[in-house]
């Protein structure tokens, strides 16, 4: 059973930075393609990020050049470097599998971008 572990989310002022780690155990991480995801208050979850086992990514237009995914394969983890944050970046994080199936989730990580 894989089991999916978010960290680094908080409180930061708008044009502040975070960087959310995941942890991922239980599984071959390397050989698969990872995305961070987030669920705004009163929305629908939603991909943010994603980088393929080769190293590949692709970002949402809302963070694309503000946001940046990586990996360490070493330590089963993928990473999200978010800078410039705004109030609309608010919501629950949480990484996954990119693609058609899904682990189970996380419990995430709360980001809170404030005026």
């Amino acid at each position: 059973q894989v089991q999916l572990v978010e960290s680094g989310g908080g409180l930061v002022q708008a044009g502040g930075s975070l960087r959310l780690s995941c942890a991922a155990s239980g599984s071959i991480f390397r050989i698969h393609g990872m995305g961070w995801y987030r669920q705004p208050p009163g929305k629908q979850r939603e991909l943010v990020a994603f980088i393929t086992s080769g190293g590949s990514t692709n970002y949402a237009d809302s963070v694309k050049g503000r946001f940046t995914i990586s990996r360490d394969n070493a330590k089963n983890a993928v990473y999200l470097q978010m800078n410039s944050l705004q109030p609309e970046d608010t919501a629950v994080y949480y990484c996954n599998l990119y693609g058609p199936t899904r682990w189970p989730w996380g419990q995430g990580t709360q980001v809170t971008g404030s005026s």
